[in-house]
């Protein structure tokens, strides 16, 4: 008997060494831009705080440039679980939910801080769960900012774009937000945008403060404008099998690294756009603000796309976006 007890305890002692020396669960976070952006400052500032907070449980592994997945194919890659976070934009999921959709809607925010109490309140928190029955849990918005108009000529009402060729990402939402100005949107890689402006394949093009400095757009393009009239944010999501399989102190580890990433992100985006619009100032390209009165001649003109796409958003959606502009939260 004393025997048996003796081996039981040896197996036991050797399971529970054996569990102390477990690997730490690797975590592949893959995303598509540089890691000098907010994105890439991101991911890299929450590997250093999941490995801190779970020290020998988790190895963060960042992939940034789409080293291992593009645009294209890193949905996939997470479905199949070969990756457990990217961070893409949220035009990149109305195939998996058109509720998403209320972030592309034109001159629905105000201003970056109201996509911020959006996104904080109730109907912006029950957003990153939108997708849970495809397969994919959201756990944060990042920012990128806030999009501007520029083109060959000045964009100060509405019927200036009538006519006009404007890159757009492919979403049927911008898509639809110019052909409601009566111009023509073209559907172009981010690469390719620059070319398409300077030989005149498009006039325009809509963007933060940021991307358009670093892609030099004020080199080909004479006019901006200051409309902040949408959002280029992105959602950072994992997949959810894997996700609720993790014991809970992993969870919670992960969560709050997760929150130290998102400031991060947040404040690095807001300096890099008001230093890129400065030097757009500097440049030989004109920046136009627009009275309130221009502004809210724009929201009415696009108030048809927001009925176009209700539908499939739903109007407590844009009920709760509109609020979020007053300061009061979704």
């Amino acid at each position: 008997m004393n025997k048996f007890i003796l081996a039981a305890a040896s197996v036991a002692a050797l399971a529970f060494a054996g569990s102390a020396s477990a690997d730490p669960i690797v975590v592949k976070f893959s995303h598509v831009v540089a890691e000098h952006t907010p994105k890439g400052q991101a991911a890299l500032k929450f590997k250093e705080e999941a490995e801190k907070l779970l020290p020998g449980k988790v190895k963060v592994e960042v992939y940034p440039s789409s080293q291992l997945y593009g645009d294209g194919k890193e949905m996939e890659a997470l479905a199949l679980g070969d990756v457990q976070f990217i961070a893409p934009s949220l035009s990149k999921f109305d195939k998996y939910t058109k509720k998403l959709q209320v972030f592309d809607l034109p001159f629905l925010f105000d201003n970056i801080e109201a996509v911020d109490r959006f996104q904080h309140g109730p109907e912006g928190q029950k957003l990153l769960h939108a997708m849970e029955s495809k397969g994919f849990l959201g756990l944060a918005y990042w920012h990128n900012g806030m999009k501007e108009l520029s083109a060959k000529k000045p964009l100060l009402v509405p019927t200036d774009a009538k006519g006009l060729k404007f890159r757009v990402q492919a979403s049927d939402v911008l898509a639809a937000q110019f052909q409601q100005l009566g111009a023509n949107p073209q559907k172009l890689a981010f690469a390719e945008v620059y070319q398409a402006l300077q030989l005149g394949t498009v006039d325009g093009q809509e963007n933060t403060w940021s991307n358009c400095f670093s892609q030099k757009y004020q080199e080909v393009q004479s006019d901006f404008t200051a409309t902040e009239h949408g959002v280029i944010d992105y959602m950072v999501v994992t997949n959810t099998g894997w996700w609720n399989k993790l014991p809970k102190d992993i969870q919670a580890g992960l969560k709050k690294a997760m929150e130290e990433a998102t400031k991060v992100n947040n404040d690095v985006a807001g300096k890099l756009n008001s230093d890129a619009r400065k030097k757009i100032e500097a440049s030989q390209a004109k920046v136009h603000e627009l009275t309130a009165a221009q502004r809210q001649e724009w929201k009415k003109a696009m108030e048809p796309v927001w009925a176009k796409f209700e539908g499939g958003i739903g109007k407590d959606l844009i009920e709760a976006a509109k609020k979020s502009n007053s300061g009061g939260k979704s």
